[in-house]
């Protein structure tokens, strides 16, 4: 059986070169790598994850946690994460909470502590004070995707800008009955990301001089078929006829171009409806949207975490403003009928 002296040998490097070019670890020239690559196919060699661990003090594994992997944002994080890591020589291992508070505290109090994993990305979900601790306890640096936590690391976006530029959208276009579908309590318990958008819709409708009432603020749970009932619901209305439809994430912006749709109601024509998100199917339904561009945060996460592990240096850190977001105008919004 082959070794890494029969590989160094073969390739005419050193041990430590052979190691650095087949780890990931340290710096080698792109041609000395590819010859030790070789080198190791042509002996059969395969390194030692479990020897390189031990050298090293590393896995080469970082944990990501997030709510779900069912919704497109947080898909969209994951794939991108997965395929720096990958790229870089990293293994991902994966916790899913599904709002399930125990099961969430399990997973930072005892699954990250017990897995040998060198870091932790942590995606819309908030550590408490004491598992913050404890991480740090056991030294695994942690990166949160979409909040603030003082003293770690952070990838996010200006949630209540986004948001107000959205209703501003709408204001300027003559609409003043903007009804806004955001989230149960549950779902925005850690960053209050459904908070801050709702914030920044609060923000503009006062600046412009309107006081909009509780029943303009509707409690979905960022699913296209919660949202389309809600919307729904609100529609048949006799008592309450809103002119657009704000809506904290785009899926639910589909729910709520759906329900319009289904009552025999034309978008825009008879109702306005913005979303947040810039999903890929967003086109399909000429759907007005601030896009926050998920894979970009995905790939902002996973590089300043390796930058954290000192694995790269990065020219900027993304860390330390608001990650860019676009606004994209289709047709899912004119002004309102007369």
């Amino acid at each position: 059986m082959s070794s890494i002296r029969d590989v160094a040998s073969r390739a005419g490097v050193s041990v430590a070169t052979v190691s650095r070019a087949l780890t990931g670890r340290g710096k080698v020239s792109a041609a000395t790598k590819a010859t030790v690559q070789a080198a190791a196919r042509e002996l059969g060699y395969v390194a030692s994850v479990t020897a390189s661990s031990l050298a090293s003090g590393r896995t080469r594994n970082i944990g990501i946690v997030m709510p779900t992997v069912g919704r497109w944002y947080y898909s969209s994080v994951l794939q991108a994460v997965a395929s720096e890591l990958n790229g870089a020589g990293y293994d991902l291992t994966l916790y899913i909470t599904e709002n399930d508070e125990q099961f969430r505290h399990k997973i930072f109090a005892d699954f990250l502590l017990r897995k040998r994993l060198d870091a932790v990305i942590s995606v819309t979900l908030r550590p408490t004070d004491h598992e913050l601790r404890q991480l740090k306890k056991v030294g695994r640096p942690l990166l949160a995707v979409g909040g603030i936590i003082p003293g770690v690391a952070t990838v996010r976006v200006d949630e209540v800008s986004i948001a107000e530029l959205a209703t501003e959208h709408l204001l300027s276009l003559g609409h003043r009955d903007i009804a806004f579908i955001g989230s149960p309590e549950v779902v925005d318990a850690d960053f209050q990301l459904t908070s801050s958008r709702e914030r920044g819709y609060l923000r503009a409708m006062e600046a412009a001089g309107i006081t909009p009432p509780a029943e303009w603020r509707i409690s979905a749970d960022f699913t296209t078929a919660v949202a389309y009932q809600r919307a729904r619901n609100i529609l048949v209305n006799p008592r309450f006829k809103p002119t657009a439809f704000f809506c904290a994430s785009d899926e639910m912006a589909f729910g709520a171009i759906m329900a319009a749709r289904d009552l025999g109601l034309s978008v825009p024509q008879d109702i306005s409806v913005i979303g947040i998100d810039g999903h890929e199917i967003g086109e399909l339904f000429g759907l007005t949207t601030i896009a926050q561009f998920p894979a970009a945060q995905g790939s902002a996460a996973a590089l300043k975490t390796l930058a954290l592990l000192g694995e790269i240096e990065l020219e900027s850190d993304p860390t330390e403003s608001f990650l860019s977001t676009e606004f994209v105008a289709r047709f899912s919004t004119a002004p309102p009928p007369a």
